[in-house]
């Protein structure tokens, strides 16, 4: 179970809540009337997503699915703050990609060095310390955190390979990884040997050290998950360079031709873009090939739709070297490794408006407005921008808030309490 390689999970991730302000009075001998000195409750934690470049699998997400950060700790009198939530720090593989369960978005992808906030944590209310006013000097109310920010994501790990081996099974990829790298794939006279993909550095000069991988056999239906499937296909999706290794041999009775053109057709279907991909023909044990037809049928198939052929056999090592570096010059005018865009757009959660608000009004007439889906709504809301003003204005009205302040008595130019917000209202 150690070594299973695990390549996809679905998570569930929430920060940390904002922690309370606090209601407090300065009391001490000789200090008269010492007003209001309640402290603001900390921000709760983030949920951070680190690169850890010893891990290959996401084998630690298949028995942990739910990942909750630290709250924000409430206020205390004496004008002391509560102590901020502490970050959640999740380690995931280079090359994982975050996408977002329900619309499949990218939110991330995890290539970099660059530490990614997945959800932030919530704001931590104020105290009654931020409420006194010249003629609110008692003001016995405080506000509670807001929630920290909650999402169900996708984890995708697609490798980061600048050149991948594809063909169909027992083609010889595996013997043709461990003969030009240090890995050590399991190799065996049968179909379906490989069962997950396998990493090696192919050394060359300095500068031109590159990583390949062999991606397990590929057969026909790939695209539709015959076989292994598209559980591998996507490790396929980052690398520059495609090796396409097909066995001449003619000993399994199969012709090379039609095999090149299944695994095309399957690269086609899975993603066209990635079947233009520059690619390398990679003409495997002609040590022990029974008709020499074989492999001149290929070679003017290959060279006819502009891939160039080499004649190579893993087993006796012949031919790899020379294979390697056309493989490495080749790199060197192709552009880096993909690395994906984010598509994810934040959109505001939808809220469940029609409980009603509790509306309350102080002893120096101050409306305080609350409620569990305005908590909730203003959590989301960026109150420096413009625009998010515009829209948590429109929310409000299109939820009738206003008609229900006003049902409650209130009047233009009174002065609101929303939480941490404060506004005189306008009709």
């Amino acid at each position: 179970m150690a070594n299973q390689f695990i390549d996809t999970a679905r998570i569930t991730v929430r920060a940390g809540n904002g922690g309370g302000g606090a209601v407090s009075f300065h009391r001490e001998k000789y200090v008269a009337a010492g007003g209001p000195d309640g402290g603001d409750g900390g921000r709760g934690g983030n949920v951070v997503l680190r690169v850890d470049s010893h891990m290959s699998t996401l084998m630690d997400f298949r028995y942990k699915r739910k990942y909750v950060a630290e709250n924000g700790q409430d206020g205390m009198g004496k004008r002391c703050s509560g102590r901020d939530g502490a970050d959640l720090v999740i380690k995931v593989p280079r090359g994982t990609v975050v996408r977002d369960l329900e619309t499949r978005e990218i939110i991330c992808d995890m290539s970099g060095e660059e530490d990614f906030i997945l959800a932030k944590g919530g704001n931590g209310g104020w105290g009654n310390k931020h409420f006194a006013t010249p003629t609110r000097q008692v003001p016995r109310f405080a506000k509670a955190g807001l929630p920290g920010q909650s999402r169900e994501v996708i984890l995708e790990l697609k490798l980061l390979a600048d050149v991948g081996l594809v063909g169909f099974p027992n083609v010889g990829k595996s013997t043709l990884l461990s003969v030009v790298t240090r890995a050590q794939p399991k190799i065996a006279n049968y179909h379906f040997t490989t069962l997950s993909p396998n990493l090696g550095v192919v050394p060359m000069e300095e500068g031109q050290s590159f990583v390949l991988a062999d991606i397990p056999g590929i057969i026909e239906g790939a695209a539709d998950g015959a076989g292994l499937g598209h559980d591998f296909l996507r490790h396929i999706d980052r690398c520059r360079l495609l090796i396409h290794v097909v066995d001449v041999s003619g000993s399994e009775g199969r012709d090379p031709v039609a095999d090149f053109d299944a695994i095309c057709a399957e690269l086609e279907r899975w993603s066209p873009e990635l079947a233009s991909r520059t690619m390398l023909v990679a003409a495997n044990k002609v040590d022990i090939m029974e008709d020499p037809t074989l492999l001149d049928k290929l070679r003017a198939h290959v060279e006819a739709k502009g891939c160039p052929l080499y004649e190579i056999s893993a087993a006796t090592h012949r031919g790899t070297r020379e294979l390697m570096h056309a493989a490495a010059a080749l790199l060197s005018q192709l552009p880096p490794i993909l690395v994906y865009e984010p598509t994810y757009v934040e959109r505001p959660p939808e809220v469940d408006t029609s409980a009603p608000l509790e509306i309350t009004q102080d002893e120096d007439g101050t409306w305080l407005v609350d409620g569990p889906w305005l908590r909730q709504l203003m959590a989301n809301v960026n109150f420096s921008d413009y625009e998010s003003r515009n829209w948590f204005d429109k929310r409000l009205r299109e939820a009738g808030a206003y008609q229900q302040m006003e049902a409650q008595g209130v009047q233009d130019g009174d002065l609101v309490c929303l939480y941490n917000l404060e506004f005189e209202y306008r009709k």
